[in-house]
């Protein structure tokens, strides 16, 4: 991270037990470090064993990786960055639209047959990615299953964990594979207009259709980073904390633009 980057960082990450009273030992590195070899992970796609010498040992990183993934830290810190970026750019820090879809990509051969599956429509063996993200395409909630998960069963999960957290949250656009009694459902369980947005048969070629670009963004700023072109993580848990920590790159680095080129 630049220092920029870092001073708008710093106050939004957790508070260890041990500066708060909680007793604990201290931790050995600085966030800074950690975070720094986290995103050169993420960012570059190498192994956990691959980590430079310039860092911390692979096995010290991967252990603040796996305490945050566990203990919801990475999902904290990124809301929070999320917010900052929502207020930066002129809206309120809770979104009232969204936009769900997913994405199937192939898995590693570490990846087990529990959480494997062939997606017919996309020919690929792997796993899935289920995201919902707001109007500026922040991700608001992420669910990884097998390939062979249908869009409209992940959907029932997913859009009833982020209609928990987001409570402000009142209409979500859609592709056609999420019609049926997912529209239904939504409106009478949750609280959401589930709008589809549908690709009419006079379209030829390549159209950008009114709201689902904003969520294929999303997944083209996903494969920027080369640790999510494939998934290797052999927990569905590591894989959704990875998306996560793309996005965090991606938002602290538009954090730390200067202002007038924020916009």
């Amino acid at each position: 991270m630049t220092d920029a980057e870092w001073e708008t960082v710093r106050p939004l990450l957790p508070v260890p037990a041990c500066l708060r009273g909680r007793g604990g030992q201290p931790e050995a590195y600085c966030h800074r470090v950690m975070l720094d070899a986290i995103r050169y992970l993420v960012d570059n796609g190498i192994k956990w064993r691959g980590m430079p010498v310039d860092f911390p040992p692979w096995d010290r990183v991967y252990a603040f990786f796996r305490r945050w993934r566990d203990h919801g830290l990475v999902k904290e810190f990124h809301d929070r960055l999320r917010r900052q970026v929502r207020e930066t750019l002129g809206r309120d820090a809770a979104p009232t639209a969204g936009v769900i879809d997913s994405q199937s990509v192939k898995a590693d051969a570490v990846v087990g047959a529990d959480s494997r599956g062939f997606d017919g429509g996309k020919l690929i063996n792997g796993r899935k990615r289920h995201v919902v993200v707001d109007t500026l395409g922040l991700l608001l909630g992420v669910m990884v299953t097998a390939a062979d998960t249908g869009d409209r069963t992940a959907a029932h999960v997913l859009l009833g964990q982020v209609a928990d957290v987001h409570h402000r949250l009142k209409l979500v656009w859609a592709d056609g594979g999420y019609t049926g009694g997912l529209v239904a459902y939504c409106l009478a369980t949750l609280a959401l207009v589930l709008a589809i947005v549908k690709r009419s048969d006079d379209m030829h070629g390549f159209v950008v259709l009114p709201k689902r670009w904003i969520v294929e963004r999303f997944f083209a700023h996903l494969m920027r980073t080369r640790r999510l072109v494939r998934d290797f993580e052999r927990r569905t848990a590591s894989a959704e904390a990875m998306v996560y920590w793309s996005m965090i790159l991606l938002m602290t680095r538009r954090l730390a633009r200067p202002g007038p080129g924020r916009g």
